[in-house]
């Protein structure tokens, strides 16, 4: 059975998290507010931030196949919090009308060359949710009222992490690894970690360390909101529960 979300789904709740983005935003005392999880941005820096982000993957997935990212044109940030807040919806209003259009299934250009993630619009929205997801929780951050990712988002962000962020050809100059990660809702994934090699997989259901087939090097146990906010550098390995090398976590997640 397929675990990960359908597009559908991917479209629907990048629409709620933009709304709950919209609200965190809408509730700060200023804009120019520094957000503890990313202290070299302020509020403001955080919304163009997204913003810009936004009419780049719209412009890109709009272009189809390509070999570099398409070029865009953003409106001028307005400095008035209401105006913000219009240029911000309007800016995912783009992204999420560029993909519908285009569909799950169309090529494009992306950042993350050989890693397990397809090149295509579908896998543009997926890591597109976890973007707008982690700046949501950002921005409740800076206001006081974090909430955590749901586990319908988490758990398809550490699928998604993992397959786009660690999985790929990149350079590890240190000697081969394994890595296990536990979601406490109930999935487990393994990293095999190689020098232009990476690649992950999903554990079988109920995997526990003792009953892999191959014992990994670094196991790491949190829900999969820790997972994601461990992966975005929100919270350090020590807010994990670990087992083996934590050395490893940091060579890799730094």
């Amino acid at each position: 059975m397929e675990k990960n979300l359908a597009f559908a789904d991917l479209l629907r709740l990048m629409d709620e998290r933009s709304t709950a983005f919209q609200a965190a935003v809408a509730a700060a005392p200023s804009l120019e507010v520094q957000v503890p999880t990313c202290p070299e941005w302020t509020l403001f820096d955080l919304v163009q931030h997204l913003v810009e982000g936004r009419y780049k993957w719209a412009a890109t997935v709009a272009a189809g196949p390509a070999d570099a990212p398409a070029t865009f044109s953003a409106p001028a940030a307005p400095r008035e919090r209401e105006a913000l807040l219009t240029w911000f919806a309007g800016s995912v209003r783009e992204l999420l009308d560029a993909l519908r259009e285009a569909g799950p299934d169309r090529g494009c250009w992306t950042w993350w060359g050989d890693s397990q993630s397809p090149q295509t619009s579908g896998a543009v929205a997926r890591h597109q949710l976890q973007q707008l997801a982690v700046h949501t929780y950002d921005a409740q951050v800076t206001v006081g009222a974090p909430q955590p990712l749901s586990s319908q988002v988490a758990l398809d962000g550490v699928d998604e992490f993992l397959t786009t962020c660690c999985a790929g050809t990149e350079p590890w100059p240190h000697k081969p690894v394994i890595v296990d990660y536990h979601a406490t809702e109930g999935r487990s994934w393994r990293l095999w970690v190689s020098d232009g090699h990476t690649r992950t997989a999903e554990l079988p259901q109920g995997t526990t360390a003792d009953e892999a087939v191959e014992r990994a090097d670094v196991t790491a146990w949190g829900t999969a909101h820790e997972l994601v906010m461990f992966f975005y550098g929100r919270i350090p390995a020590a807010s994990l529960r670990t087992e083996g090398d934590q050395g490893i976590l940091d060579q890799l997640h730094t």
